[in-house]
Order: C-alpha cells, then sequence, then structure tokens
C-alpha cells in the first residue's frame, strides 16, 4: 500500500486577502498572556515604600509607635508585598508534576537564596566594625539584618508549589483546598499575637531563648502567608473578585470598616485580649486591597506611555536588585528623627521626606545593579536573571 504525505501548508495561506493574512500572522505571533502593567506599577509603588519605611527606622531611627507615618504606613506595606507575589504566583497552565516542582524549587532557591547570602555577608562586613559579632547577632535574629523577605518568600513558594502538588492529585477541582490553607494560616498568624496563649507570639514578655522559629525566619512566614495566599486567591479567581470589586456596594463598606478599624488600632484602643487584633488584620487587608484596587482603577496612568507609570514599573522589575542593595546607602540622620519626636502628627512632612530620600537610595541601587548587570556572571548569580 502506498502512503503519499500530505505537504505541510500554512494556515496564513488559507486567507482570503492580505489583510485577512496580517491579522492572522500578529495573531500567531502576539504574546498569549500580557502583562499587567498597573500591577508591575504597584510593585514600584511597594517597593519605594519599603525603603522610605527602612530610611525612617534606619537613617532617621525613629519609633514607629512615635511617627506619624510609619505607624499607619506600617499596616499595608509588607503585606501587599507579599499579595503581589501571591498574585504573581499562580500559574493556571502549569501542569504540576514531580519534575516540574523540583525545577520550581530549584530555581527559586538559585533566583533568592543565592543573592540573599552574597548581599548579606557583604553588608555585614560593610556595616559593621565587628564582623563576626554582627554575624552571630544577625543570624539569630527573624529579620537577619534585613535581609529577611526573601528567605522567608522562599518559604511560601516551597510550601505553596508543594500544595499545587497535591492538589493537582485531587479527582476533583474545588476551591475548598486553597481556603482551608488560607484559613489554616489565618489562624497561624492570629497565633503571632496572642502572647498569653503562645511562646512565639509577637511580644511574648517571658525569658524566651534563642528559637529555630526565629533563626530560620519562620516566625515571619507565619506573620505574612495569609497576605501571599490572599493575592493568590485573587488571581485565581480574577473574574470573580472583579465582579466584586466593581459591585456599588464593596467599596463604601470597605472603606467605613477600615476607618474605624485604623482608629482603633492607632488610636481607641477599644477591644482588649484576645480581640485586639481583629481590628489590626481587618485594617491590613483592607487597606492593602484598596490600593490594588486604585492601581487597578486608574490603570491608565499606571501605563509605559506615562512618566509615572513607566518609572514605577522599572522599579517594580527591579525590586530585588534594589531590596538586595538599598540598605548599602541608607542614610545616617538619627537628627531628623529627633525632630519628628519633637514635633509630631507632621504626616505629610514626614512621609514626604522619607519618600524622597527613599527615591534617591533607589536610583544609587538602581545603578549599582546595572553596573553589576554588565557581567552575565553576576546577572545571573546576584539577580536571578539569565
Amino acid at each position: 500500500m502506498c502512503v503519499t504525505k500530505k505537504k505541510f501548508v500554512p494556515l496564513w495561506r488559507n486567507c482570503e486577502t492580505n489583510h485577512d493574512k496580517d491579522i492572522f500572522l500578529i495573531m500567531e505571533t502576539a504574546p498569549k498572556k500580557q502583562r499587567l502593567e498597573w500591577l508591575d506599577a504597584m510593585r514600584g509603588f511597594t517597593m519605594i515604600l519599603v525603603v522610605a519605611n527602612h530610611v525612617s527606622q534606619t537613617g532617621f531611627m525613629q519609633d514607629v509607635k512615635l511617627s506619624s507615618s510609619l505607624s499607619f504606613l506600617i499596616l499595608f506595606r509588607m503585606p501587599l508585598f507579599f499579595f503581589i507575589s501571591g498574585f504573581l504566583a499562580y500559574k493556571a497552565s502549569l501542569a504540576w508534576n514531580m519534575p516540574t516542582l523540583l525545577s520550581m524549587v530549584g530555581k527559586k532557591i538559585r533566583v533568592q537564596i543565592v543573592p540573599t547570602l552574597v548581599f548579606f555577608f557583604f553588608a555585614m562586613a560593610v556595616l559593621n566594625t565587628d564582623y563576626m559579632a554582627s554575624l552571630e547577632e544577625k543570624f539569630h535574629s527573624p529579620m537577619k539584618g534585613g535581609y529577611w523577605f526573601t528567605i522567608a518568600l522562599l518559604y511560601m513558594f516551597v510550601f505553596y508549589y508543594l500544595f499545587c502538588y497535591i492538589e493537582s492529585k485531587l479527582r476533583w477541582k474545588s476551591w475548598v483546598p486553597i481556603t482551608l490553607f488560607f484559613i489554616i494560616s489565618l489562624l497561624v498568624y492570629e497565633s503571632c499575637y496572642l502572647p498569653k496563649y503562645f511562646w512565639w507570639a509577637f511580644g511574648y514578655r517571658g525569658s524566651k531563648p534563642t528559637t529555630f522559629l526565629e533563626d530560620s525566619t519562620l516566625i515571619q512566614v507565619m506573620m505574612y502567608m495569609p497576605f501571599f495566599l490572599f493575592g493568590n486567591i485573587v488571581r485565581r479567581y480574577w473574574e470573580q473578585a472583579q465582579r466584586v470589586m466593581d459591585s456599588r456596594w464593596f467599596y463604601p463598606v470597605i472603606v467605613v470598616l477600615v476607618i474605624f478599624c485604623t482608629l482603633d488600632v492607632l488610636k481607641w484602643h477599644i477591644l482588649r485580649m484576645a480581640w485586639t487584633n481583629l481590628p489590626l488584620t481587618l485594617a491590613k487587608f483592607i487597606l492593602l486591597t484598596m490600593v490594588f484596587m486604585y492601581f487597578r482603577y486608574y490603570q491608565k496612568y499606571f501605563t509605559k506611555l506615562t512618566v509615572v507609570g513607566n518609572t514605577l514599573q522599572y522599579i517594580g522589575r527591579r525590586t530585588l536588585d534594589i531590596y538586595l542593595i538599598h540598605y548599602l546607602f541608607l542614610p545616617n540622620l538619627p537628627g531628623i528623627g529627633s525632630f519628628f519626636e519633637h514635633y509630631r502628627h507632621n504626616f505629610v512632612i514626614d512621609t514626604t521626606l522619607s519618600v524622597l530620600i527613599a527615591l534617591v537610595v533607589i536610583g544609587f541601587s538602581i545603578i549599582t545593579s546595572n553596573i553589576l548587570r554588565v557581567s552575565p556572571f553576576f546577572k545571573k548569580w546576584l539577580f536571578g536573571r539569565s
């Protein structure tokens, strides 16, 4: 029997006109998934807040409780960062199997841990007079001299990837597994603020020795994992989330609610004992949701066609570089912190000054990053770019 091979004919040759042909070729070569530019801009905005916070606390040596700016911004600054990370972590088309799981975990270790260790050891050498003593002190601190974020984020990705692998083995697909994961993380988070019942709780007053949770920075994971999963859930059910955000009742309700929650956290302190963390938790979730909704609603102002949008997106795409390097350029101006302690309630001046200096620090960090990126080796191993 003779088998004839059919000659392959490109689909665009079936188009009747040149116009149809051009349209088909554009569709064929167009990217399947377009980046959300306003999300990159929001990540850049969050990075500015992170650096501004470090300028205030480390550079100005301001006390969070005495600052009119820090006490409010700290409510949503880091939760928003983890929310964005969780939002971007969801990969709908990814087939989860063991090779995929190992590949994803290995990539995250290379991208996050190797650069963190390099800059951590370098920063300890540059910023401290007693190198070995500072290393020991920072190692036993959950903050790791400021370099805790990438470590905690790595844990979150590993936990989430393991969850995705297990979820893919379930015969039925449902919202239940991710919801249970979120609820469990929320319960663990709440335990961090209950020193009467849990020895690892934030603010524990007993004679607490150095613990594994602190040395490993897992305590930070416990405090921020719910925001990572919240962002992931929003991304998973993006259509439903948008309908909720676009409804007439949602935004007015959360605005009223967050006003009372924030006032209770910062001023009133009405709720006591185990209930005191309820308004704090609600304030964090609502404030990050409001920032998210703001950037989405005004997304046309955060495209690459606008100066603000293009700048924020550039910062948003270089967050790892900025995070790793900016500690080296923080100012040493404790006099400014003393000024704001004597002249409190200057929210606008306090915030503006810290943000302006943060932008200068970010500029120096990006310049340093660009210098290092000239080397493909540094570009890959210091900033995770191939």
